[in-house]
């Protein structure tokens, strides 16, 4: 960790909460969640290693705990995501990562249990911001489950059309295209996905990106489930070849078997 960090960058009020903690233990769980912050989006696995380092320091407060969840959940580590952000949402009593935590059921490959979590009267009681969020992240678990029309029909609303600047609009509108393409309403969706790069000018969606390559012929929804499935292959290739290898051991047993049961006659009829 360079000496530059000093810990004194952390935000006030998650430094206010570190008060409990002995002097030198706090400010190294400082000086840790000020690299998770820095490195969160250039390299989540660094910011997450440095975030669990924290925790394990101060694993009773629920902002380190809360840093530790999302620095997980960036980093793709979605089991290690969840464990942290419910550890947090018992500490301070917060529902504000409910999506986040819909959106980790989606990566570990159940979409039914996001659908739960967006259901709930906690996720009725988010802010507007997190009401958007939670939509989004169920009309993805719709399409999971191969239900693209009705993930189309949860993201329509006034929200879509708003002119306004919200931090959650280009998101909105990107996920609205995506659940159009996924629907095979690709010219619509090719519509909304220029919206989206209108309104995203950081690119934080990629709508852009995604129009300059094409999209119309070939509209790609990114899916958190991608990751699980492949593994899924991978493990399920493993355990066939573990199998094959399983059965060639076994028939080279039974024939040492049989070579041994036909000496042994040889020897009784000398």
């Amino acid at each position: 960790m360079p000496e530059s960090i000093t810990g004194a960058e952390l935000d006030r009020e998650v430094r206010s909460d570190l008060l409990t903690l002995t002097k030198d233990t706090a400010n190294a769980v400082a000086r840790h969640l000020v690299m998770a912050g820095r490195l969160i989006d250039e390299d989540p696995e660094a910011a997450y290693q440095h975030a669990a380092a924290a925790a394990s320091r101060a694993g009773r407060i629920g902002s380190v705990r809360e840093a530790a969840g999302l620095a997980a959940y960036a980093a793709g580590r979605y089991e290690d995501a969840l464990r942290e952000l419910r550890t947090a949402r018992r500490l301070t009593g917060s529902d504000d990562h409910l999506p986040v935590l819909a959106d980790c059921e989606r990566g570990l490959g159940r979409p039914e249990r996001a659908l739960d979590l967006a259901a709930t009267p906690e996720a009725s009681r988010l802010d507007a911001s997190g009401r958007i969020e939670m939509r989004i992240v169920a009309a993805g678990a719709r399409i999971d489950l191969g239900q693209a029309e009705a993930a189309v029909v949860s993201l329509q609303g006034p929200e879509l059309t708003s002119r306004g600047r919200e931090p959650w609009r280009a998101r909105l509108l990107s996920a609205y295209a995506d659940a159009l393409a996924a629907a095979g309403r690709l010219e619509e969706s090719e519509e909304w996905l220029q919206r989206a790069a209108a309104a995203d000018p950081s690119g934080e969606t990629g709508a852009a990106e995604r129009l300059r390559g094409d999209v119309r012929e070939d509209v790609v929804v990114y899916d958190l489930l991608e990751d699980a499935e492949d593994a899924e292959d991978a493990e399920d290739a493993e355990d066939a070849e573990d199998a094959e290898d399983a059965e060639d051991a076994e028939d080279a047993e039974d024939a040492e078997d049989a070579a041994d049961s036909e000496q042994d006659a040889g020897s009784d009829q000398r």
